[in-house]
């Protein structure tokens, strides 16, 4: 085995995600699918008529410490940390709260992910064929003579079925679900669910809304950033900044207009800065490869073919160094590094013959313009990635 597999901490699957959303379960009658979060067990003994969970995409613990003051809203109301899943990444990070299930229950890996049963890489949120480089594209020049890849150097988003894959191949129930079945009252203030707010303005409006209505009630709201911006300039940009300052100041006046509610403020991963590589780049791992990986950049599934399979980790290693610990699909299932519940039918099928995981800042993406617009990355295995903080202010 890889002296850095024995080296390697993955998640606790006891101190995580999963175990937040069954504290919530908990919380309101419902069977839990896991063990509870005792953190947030701690915080959950009271009576509040609303119980408001609120998911800022990506901010981890070290995000706070890099941005915002310790006496500030979020910082000082902060009463520990605990972990991601794995990979920390939003697709199986939101899909675990939303589930209470681990991602080797539910499948939802990754932004890329491949479906055994379609043969096909899927962007699973937006249900279109992974984007993929034209052959033989080229980098333009600029006024400077800077090579600059740009987004006509790409295929066109094609949809990869006539159905919703993700929904089709790894269906769940969500908590909100599974709370209203059970006889409570729970509900959604997120984009992608009705009646589909679309600002951080609305989300929040609707929660106001919501918390004002009778009964006891669980809300659990969605809001992408600082991902999104920590994606575009990195993790200590000026414009990482602002917005870590807008939002705090935004969801403390928010936090003000509120009565008999416990709002919990949680993150689905942490975010690092990236030296991105394209896997492009490297023709003999390409030649290697059936088909392009998926997953994340920092965490990437590779499909090799039959007569490079002995040879692959020695060429892995000699091409990556040690930046990446590969681990063939046998031992990824032996050391649960998905999570510790009952293993998805596909999963065996889902994560290739080897999945390389980043170690350090260098990540792995598929086209030339991803590389080059993206400095900002998570889904790997390090602790600005994982580690995220719970979040309690008692209204």
């Amino acid at each position: 085995m890889d002296k850095k597999l024995l080296l390697t901490k993955f998640p606790d699957y006891n101190n995580c995600l999963v175990n937040f959303a069954n504290s919530m379960l908990k919380k309101f009658g419902c069977k839990t699918l896991a063990n509870t979060l005792p953190l947030a067990d701690k915080y959950l003994t009271g009576n509040h008529k609303n119980i408001v969970v609120l998911l800022l995409d990506a901010l981890g613990t070290s995000i706070l410490e890099k941005h915002l003051a310790p006496d500030g809203f979020f910082r000082s109301h902060v009463v520990g940390s605990f972990e991601s899943v794995y990979p920390p990444t939003t697709v199986a990070a939101t899909t675990s709260v939303m589930s209470g299930l681990y991602p080797n229950e539910h499948g939802w890996l990754g932004w890329d992910i491949y479906y055994p049963k379609l043969t096909k890489n899927v962007t699973v949120f937006r249900n279109n064929e992974q984007l993929n480089e034209k052959q033989g594209a080229k980098p333009k020049v600029d006024a400077q003579g800077k090579s600059v890849w740009t987004y006509d150097s790409l295929n066109k988003n094609v949809p990869a079925a006539d159905f919703h894959c993700g929904f089709t191949f790894t269906p769940y129930k969500s908590i909100v679900e599974q709370i209203n079945e059970a006889g409570g009252k729970a509900y959604f203030s997120m984009p992608f669910q009705p009646p589909f707010p679309q600002t951080l303005d609305a989300i929040l409006e609707r929660i106001k809304t919501l918390c004002n209505k009778p009964d006891k009630k669980f809300i659990y709201a969605y809001w992408n950033e600082p991902d999104s911006t920590m994606h575009s300039t990195g993790t200590f940009s000026k414009n990482t900044h602002e917005i870590m300052l807008s939002l705090e100041k935004q969801i403390e006046q928010f936090a003000s207009e509120l009565s008999d509610t416990q709002l919990f403020i949680i993150a689905d991963h942490g975010h690092m800065d990236s030296k991105n590589l394209c896997i492009l780049d490297y023709p003999e791992i390409m030649n290697c490869l059936v088909r392009l990986p998926s997953l994340e950049p920092r965490t990437i599934n590779l499909f090799v073919k039959d007569e490079c399979k002995e040879n692959f980790p020695a060429l892995f290693q000699k091409t990556f160094g040690d930046d990446f610990l590969l681990m063939t699909r046998e031992e990824v299932l032996e050391n649960k590094v998905f999570g510790i519940g009952k293993m998805h039918r596909d999963l065996s099928g889902m994560i290739g013959d080897f999945v390389a995981f980043a170690i350090s800042e260098k990540s792995i993406l598929k086209t030339h313009y991803e590389a080059q617009q993206m400095p900002g990355e998570h889904a790997g295995l390090t602790k600005e990635e994982m580690t995220i903080p719970l979040i309690v202010i008692d209204i």
